[in-house]
């Protein structure tokens, strides 16, 4: 079950463009090796700007699967009768 979870938390969505981790926690899940991150740690600040563009893109691409799945539906609907 733990694979499972792991694997759907770092699949790509084609939808949204982004994994379900980065969507909930604005960055990618660390996979081993040396978790200590070298390089320049990120302000408060940035993170949450950083965080909420991200939400709006997966929203933004969300939004639009769902009108898309609604224009198919209504055209089938209409191939059906």
């Amino acid at each position: 079950m733990a694979l499972a979870e792991f694997a759907v938390n770092n699949k790509v969505h084609t939808t949204t463009k982004v994994s379900s981790f980065m969507a909930n926690y604005g960055r990618e899940m660390r996979m081993g090796g040396d978790i200590r991150k070298s390089g320049k740690v990120e302000k408060a600040t940035e993170f949450m700007e950083r965080i909420k563009r991200i939400h709006e893109e997966v929203m933004s691409g969300t939004v639009h699967t769902g009108v898309e799945v609604r224009r198919m539906d209504s055209e089938m609907s209409g191939l059906v009768k």
